[in-house]
């Protein structure tokens, strides 16, 4: 009798630790199979962190870009700033000078002649149906030593509100136009006509190794004002490492040959020297 009341107490005992140890590998071993089953950290449909989620479609998410937009692919590929460039490369007084709207069988030879006697480099932003037009001129411009800039197809000044996919042909047929007169010369910047820049022609621009160029001093040459009214807008309180804007197309340029002759000889008088556009971010 106390022989099998000692047996039965060994058996329940056993049992009793065989039991603890399979709650304690159960409970060890479940952890393992959340974790390879891809379930691991979800939270349950209602949790409060989930709350805040915007579904497929919320409004707020329809402004959004989709893959392979022309914006976002350029953003991804460029190393050029899509920031607008408004200043003279190198430090101190420095000055860049840009011209625009041609070339012009008339006055961008005249501006060149101006140019070559003042020992002056510029910026010449080239309307793509005019270098076409007139090659011998941008291979002219390109043989003293210019820089080339686009400045669209056909200085389309709505382009701001235009369709990306037209910005996009603008700008970038406006460039083949340009190489195309002078081949294995780089077009390195891109200026928006009237200054219509969007983020989107900015980051197009940049993914085609074109700068977006702006301008710091303004003198309304092409509006001819007169010459004492260009001058006196060149020359009244310059700021630093300026980009300075003229125009050797688009009308009679007489009045820019004219305050260009006057302009340069009063810049390099009073110590300055001169330099491309920015193209990278100081």
């Amino acid at each position: 009798m106390g022989t099998n009341t000692s047996s039965a107490r060994r058996r329940r005992a056993g049992s009793a630790v065989t039991a603890a140890v399979l709650g304690l590998l159960t409970a060890a071993v479940a952890p393992a199979v959340a974790a390879t089953d891809g379930s691991a950290g979800r939270r349950p449909v209602g949790h409060p962190a989930e709350a805040g989620r915007r579904p497929v479609g919320h409004p707020a998410e329809a402004g959004r870009r989709p893959v392979g937009h022309p914006a976002e692919s350029a953003r991804g590929a460029s190393r050029i700033p899509l920031g607008i460039s408004r200043l003279a490369q190198g430090p101190g007084r420095t000055v860049a000078i840009t011209i625009d709207d041609g070339p012009d069988p008339r006055w961008t030879p005249q501006v060149l002649k101006v140019l070559r006697e003042n020992h002056v480099k510029a910026t010449f932003c080239m309307i793509g149906t005019r270098a076409q037009k007139y090659p011998e001129l941008v291979r002219a411009v390109a043989a003293d030593g210019h820089q080339l800039c686009d400045h669209s197809v056909d200085h389309d000044v709505t382009m701001d509100r235009k369709p990306v996919a037209y910005q996009q042909q603008q700008i970038l047929d406006g460039k083949t136009m340009i190489e195309k007169a002078v081949p294995g010369v780089a077009v390195n910047y891109y200026r928006a006509p009237g200054g219509a820049f969007t983020p989107d022609s900015r980051a197009i621009a940049a993914a085609s190794g074109m700068r977006p160029l702006g301008w710091s001093v303004d003198p309304k040459d092409w509006s001819r004002p007169g010459l004492p009214a260009i001058v006196a807008a060149v020359e009244d309180k310059l700021p630093q490492q300026p980009t300075v804007l003229f125009h050797d197309g688009g009308g009679d340029r007489s009045e820019t040959v004219a305050a260009l002759k006057e302009y340069l000889p009063w810049l390099t008088a009073r110590g300055y020297t001169f330099a491309f556009p920015a193209r990278s971010t100081p």
